[in-house]
């Protein structure tokens, strides 16, 4: 009884040491996006980490508001995405045959 509870605890640590990597890995990657004078990056652990936005920009406010709000989505998506894929290969990696993510 108590090998499987030591099994299980060490696939445990394990699968926590697995998940630190993926995210150390994720932090390297980089996701660019820019529209309309707008330009950022984010991380795969959905950071953003640079925003750069032209100086024509400026003086429309509400259009600034409206394309930060745009370009900051679509590269978060990206990112979501790309960590959602690295999770799923994580977890099919530790348990095969078990779909916990579809």
């Amino acid at each position: 009884m108590f090998g499987n509870i030591k099994d299980m605890m060490a696939k445990l640590q394990e699968a926590q040491g697995q998940a630190q990597e993926m995210k150390s890995r994720l932090e390297e990657v980089q996701i660019k996006e820019s529209q309309q004078g707008i330009s950022l990056i984010v991380n795969g652990n959905r950071k953003i980490v640079d925003l750069k936005i032209e100086p024509s920009l400026l003086s429309e406010v509400e259009e600034l508001e409206d394309l930060l709000l745009s370009t900051l989505n679509k590269a978060l998506d990206k990112a979501e995405n790309l960590h959602d894929t690295e999770m799923k290969k994580m977890a099919k990696g530790m348990m095969p045959g078990m779909d916990l993510f579809k």
